[in-house]
């Protein structure tokens, strides 16, 4: 028996005085009514109603079990209304996760929505490895990198370009590298897997082909934001991504190597949970998101001509002694 529904037929009843007249209201037939409350006085095991051909009465016991369960019903039913008003409308908290580098890319925008829906709140959750979002309890995720794998929604929001480059200051002690073969020769920075301790190869473009190439690091991190400050202070010269490294290049403040080459092109994702019920604010901030960062270019690299009129090459003479392998 459904104690839920058989409460709410006899309420309802009782305040119509008829079953026939509930069996109107909710389209079914009197029978069904009357059906549910005669299980819910079986399962009570009391009489609820006194009945005749044309009217219904409350007995004693039905009266009072009546004053107990009228409350506790109306109690469900405004917080099911309430339930529905929030899913309706844009307001409550918003659970986020990040790595520390997307701030650069999803604090103006929510700020924004912020500013356009001032009942959202948010709690950002930085987190470099992949968060498991449904046991986390969070709402959306973004990602640079590959696409989050899982039982998720995955949506690109542009790409990530990654490009060779050095500040002005190395390049003025150490010289520009001319060539792949240069690079062995100079200073550079490395990647490191928080979660493996491997040092990450720079995955490159070569004459269309995926290359890895792996260079001794002078300077290496398990966070890309430090890598990048490491390159901006002279270490060394290090492969950058656009999410990082755009805003730099644009101020002169990093200078790009061997610009006719460029690493491996990633995304940036925003991802959630594959929910038929989604609030109206995790699904209004996802279009939010969509709308304002899919056509954006300030986290690209902007267009660099190759400047093999200054004698930079990209022949491939002695690769194999810093591009070990290759990947399909």
């Amino acid at each position: 028996m459904d104690h839920l529904r058989a409460i709410t037929l006899f309420v309802q009843a009782a305040a119509a005085g008829s079953f026939q007249r509930v069996a109107i209201d909710q389209a079914i037939s009197p029978q069904a009514v009357g059906k549910a409350v005669r299980q819910l006085e079986a399962h009570l095991g009391v009489r609820l109603f006194h009945r005749t051909t044309r009217r219904s009465t409350l007995t004693t016991e039905g009266l009072a079990f009546l004053e107990t369960v009228q409350p506790a019903l109306e109690s469900i039913e405004h917080a099911v209304g309430r339930a529905r008003a929030q899913t309706e409308s844009v307001e409550g908290a918003l659970r986020i996760t990040a790595a520390s580098s997307a701030r650069r890319v999803i604090t103006e925008p929510i700020a924004a929505f912020g500013a356009r829906y001032p009942a959202v709140t948010f709690d950002l959750v930085m987190d470099n490895a992949f968060t498991d979002i449904v046991a986390a309890q969070i709402d959306v995720g973004f990602r640079a990198g590959n696409p989050p794998a899982g039982q998720v929604v995955v949506r690109k929001l542009f790409a990530v370009q990654q490009m060779l480059c050095a500040a002005p200051a190395y390049l003025a002690g150490h010289g520009m590298p001319q060539s792949l073969d240069d690079l062995a020769r100079h200073r550079c920075t490395g990647f490191r897997l928080a979660a493996t301790g491997r040092l990450v190869p720079w995955p490159m473009i070569v004459d269309g082909e995926r290359r890895l190439l792996t260079l001794p690091a002078t300077f290496c991190a398990n966070d890309p934001e430090a890598e990048l400050d490491a390159v901006l202070a002279g270490i060394g010269i290090g492969l950058i991504d656009s999410i990082n490294g755009a805003a730099a290049v644009r101020e002169g403040h990093l200078v790009p190597v061997l610009p006719a080459l460029r690493g491996e092109e990633l995304g940036f994702y925003v991802y959630y949970a594959q929910r038929s019920h989604r609030p109206r604010r995790v699904r209004a901030f996802v279009d939010f998101i969509v709308e304002r960062l899919r056509a954006s270019k300030a986290f690209e690299f902007d267009e660099v001509a190759p400047s093999r009129r200054r004698g930079q090459s990209t022949k491939k003479s002695g690769m194999k002694s810093i591009v070990p392998g290759t990947t399909a």
